[in-house]
């Protein structure tokens, strides 16, 4: 079993680990190593910490942008409705 980690609430684990796990099918490296399916590299990289919420500001431009420097790949790309 997967242990969350101290911090994290529930929710907050789930709803992380779901976003992580679609960038791994989408093809993001994975950031932990072992043949698991990516719904289970994604909890491992969040309970291990080397994946963690980051929050985002528009720029000038509109453009979300990362807060904690966060690698490009790292950050999903905007998707504006319609």
């Amino acid at each position: 079993m997967i242990q969350r980690p101290l911090g994290v609430g529930t929710f907050e684990f789930v709803v992380l680990s779901s976003l992580r796990a679609a960038q791994l099918m989408r093809g993001c490296r994975p950031k932990v190593e072992g043949a698991h399916k990516a719904t289970v590299i994604a909890q491992l990289e969040v309970s291990e910490g080397k994946v963690v919420q980051s929050f985002t500001l528009p720029d000038t431009n509109g453009t979300p942008t990362a807060i904690d420097g966060a690698a490009s790949e790292d950050v999903p790309a905007p998707v504006h409705p319609g």
